[in-house]
């Protein structure tokens, strides 16, 4: 009888063994790939090119993943990542910020910055003559209707000596731009790499004020790149490999402007190729500032902009600054 059990546990190694020796020498691309979904905050547009860039390029299949990038249906990402139904999403500071800090937060957490300096501000047409908030005086702004918003002007109103009750705030939702501060309302909120590069596109010279140019503490992260505690706990092989595929995405897109952009055209075709090409332009100079590469987040912005934000009574908590990003995931920087 101990020699039957001997025998058959030779066997059972013998085949373990065997598969081993199969599985290692597997034709190279046949290896099953890990599925991941990738869910932005917005429509796609040239904050996400470097995600398309690494699928097209191969960079996720070379890490052994399949990455599937989808747009949410309404609210961002932060609820859907945080409820495991998507490994990974777009955000940005101000969302985890307040997801961390509700009566009952969202357990995501920021893993890397797409871009490392806020590139927002207020605009308005060149002939309003908008030059600082001390002009928001006797104004009407558009917005979307952010508590946040209202605080951010009543501080820069306060600190240049305005009136924030005689600015008059409407909220325009998504309309364009550029049509509401020609038929609505005198200024708006937007982002340079997007509105900004296109006011140059269509020559319509606009008054442009960087927020960190107004208020230091306003130079916050977005968007960025989240987890969910979950995913960052039980599957950091996983998160390491995305970030360093992901972040090889963004290298090429800051490499090769007009080629990542035709990438995003591509899986993207209802964009304007004009205008996407010139932000790609834009923001291929500014997805990386700090001289700790791609990705990487400093805690004084975490730490500044929360803080701002509890003192304008935004936030229900404060923020535990330690809970809400890392850059233990992001590729080493050689």
């Amino acid at each position: 009888m101990k020699r039957t059990i001997t025998i058959y546990g030779l066997m059972l190694t013998m085949i373990a063994a065997s598969l081993l020796i199969f599985s290692s020498c597997a034709a190279p691309g046949t290896e099953e790939l890990r599925e991941v979904t990738v869910i932005l905050d917005w429509v796609p547009n040239t904050n996400h090119t470097g995600i398309y860039a690494a699928r097209d390029q191969g960079y996720y299949r070379d890490a052994g993943l399949k990455v599937e990038i989808i747009q949410p249906s309404e609210g961002g990402s932060a609820d859907l990542v945080a409820a495991n139904q998507g490994e990974f999403g777009i955000s940005y500071q101000e969302q985890v910020t307040y997801a961390r800090t509700a009566d009952d937060p969202l357990p995501v957490v920021a893993i890397a910055a797409i871009i490392q300096h806020n590139t927002s501000g207020f605009a308005s047409p060149e002939y309003k003559n908008i030059e600082t908030p001390a002009d928001f005086e006797g104004k009407i702004y558009g917005g979307w209707g952010s508590p946040m918003e209202e605080a951010m002007l009543r501080g820069l109103m306060e600190k240049y000596g305005a009136d924030y009750s005689k600015l008059e705030i409407v909220n325009i939702g998504a309309t364009d731009f550029f049509a509401s501060v020609e038929r609505d309302v005198d200024f708006a909120w937007i982002y340079y790499g997007w509105d900004g590069v296109r006011a140059e596109l269509i020559d319509f010279p606009i008054n442009f004020m960087l927020l960190q140019d107004l208020d230091p503490v306003l130079d916050f992260y977005t968007p960025v790149i989240i987890a969910s505690e979950n995913t960052l706990e039980n599957e950091p092989v996983l998160v390491r490999k995305f970030l360093e595929a992901t972040e090889k995405g963004y290298q090429f897109s800051i490499e090769n402007p007009t080629a990542a952009a035709d990438i995003l055209l591509n899986d993207n075709s209802e964009l304007d190729r004009g205008m996407v090409t010139a932000s790609q332009q834009y923001l291929s100079k500014h997805y990386i500032s700090h001289d700790e590469g791609w990705g990487y987040m400093k805690e004084e912005i975490w730490i500044g902009f929360s803080g701002w934000m509890f003192e304008q009574d935004l936030l229900a908590n404060p923020l535990e600054v330690e809970q809400a990003y890392t850059n233990e995931f992001l590729p080493e920087q050689s």
